[in-house]
């Protein structure tokens, strides 16, 4: 996203003037309220979606669901986009399914501007009709089955199902590492494992995860049921709250994302990174563990700020926001073009044990097979 000058503003209104005679994209962005501008704009957005947004129309705070402390970095990117731009995010801590409940709650009077999450929530709120098109600068960078043609959906990072666990307490109990959900099974795991229900992003990847190792499909969930009863009959539970229990040992080992692990591992003063063991599973016969799960974002329909909406997308694409989420072990969206750091599991580790799905169809099946999950397995 590049700075403009006022002489440049000017040239890039009567430029979108031109284009807007010619029936094109490319003009100011008319939801920020131009008459008000302040002479500092940047120039944001990909493609026909490249457009010109003033700073004198930005909001002290903007509203982005799901950008929150604690997760993914983001506490980093929203410091360094506020010292930047002069804009603070407001902390949303909440679920994916917990946003998009929310936005489709404030359908007609939105109160945030974009969407960001779970890739197939978001998918959900674009079938929905909650959502705009909006192709942040780099969005060409993003491969192609992880972004919508029409722009309603990008994803930003990517995620893999893995397994931390209490290194030292495992010693203690004589337990090996795991290496397949099976391992799980074992008495002196179940008894302090904890896990999240699938109604977050997070806990349906889990479930699709250990679905997938056993055999199961998106037509056949029966495999984790019955895993979920055996783990709970053995004191698993799920819970959205385990972390700081993680680092006290009152839990052993827990599933989430690699980042989840990775982090605690080397960014976590409250226990030594010796202690924590990340690891990604496999199933029986070979089969795949470790469901890859995209997030992304995508501007809603009504933003009520729609410039600072924009530059703060370009900003999570650019190298210098995809940098960060680096800090906190997330695998960036342009991965390929960084150095990765030498703490993930190898280019090897993944490849063995990670898989994706037909995220579209994903979207079709997904409020279906939580409920099914939930009911039978009694979360």
């Amino acid at each position: 996203m590049r700075k403009t000058t006022r002489r440049r503003f000017v040239r890039a209104t009567t430029a979108a003037g031109a284009a807007g005679i010619a029936g094109c994209a490319g003009m100011l962005e008319s939801g920020d309220g131009a008459n008000s501008s302040s002479g500092e704009t940047y120039e944001v957005g990909h493609g026909d979606y490249q457009t010109t947004v003033d700073a004198g129309n930005f909001p002290e705070k903007l509203y982005v669901y799901a950008v929150q402390s604690g997760w993914s970095n983001w506490p980093a990117i929203m410091k360094s986009f506020k010292k930047k731009y002069g804009v603070a995010l407001n902390d949303d801590d909440r679920s994916s399914g917990e946003a998009l409940k929310d936005l489709r709650s404030h359908a007609q009077n939105p109160t945030h501007s974009a969407y960001n999450g779970g890739y197939t929530y978001g998918i959900l709120a674009m079938q929905d009709d909650l959502t705009r098109a909006y192709k942040p600068e780099n969005w060409d960078k993003v491969p192609d089955k992880l972004k919508s043609d029409n722009g309603h959906m990008t994803a930003t990072r990517r995620m893999t199902t893995a397994v931390t666990y209490r290194k030292d307490i495992y010693e203690e109990r004589g337990l090996d590492e795991p290496e397949t959900w099976d391992d799980l099974l074992h008495p002196d795991v179940t008894k302090d494992l904890a896990l999240q229900t699938p109604t977050a992003a997070v806990g349906l990847a889990s479930a699709l995860s250990i679905n997938n190792a056993r055999g199961g499909s998106m037509d056949d969930v029966q495999p984790v049921v019955d895993y979920y009863e055996k783990i709970q009959e053995g004191g698993a539970e799920f819970t959205d709250n385990f972390l700081a229990q993680f680092t006290k040992g009152e839990y052993a080992t827990f599933v989430r994302y690699d980042y989840s692990g990775l982090n605690l591992k080397y960014n976590n003063a409250d226990i030594d990174e010796e202690k924590v063991g990340v690891t990604l599973l496999k199933g029986k016969n070979g089969n795949k563990g470790a469901f890859n799960q995209p997030y992304g974002f995508g501007m809603l329909k009504g933003a009520p700020n729609p410039g600072a909406c924009k530059l703060f997308m370009d900003y999570v694409l650019s190298k210098e926001g995809q940098k960060q989420f680096l800090d906190a072990y997330v695998r960036p969206i342009r991965a390929p073009e960084l150095e990765m750091p030498d703490e993930f599991p190898s280019q090897k580790t993944y490849s063995n044990a990670e898989f994706q799905v037909d995220y579209q169809r994903l979207v079709g099946k997904q409020s279906d097979l939580i409920d099914e999950i939930e009911s039978k397995a009694g979360l």
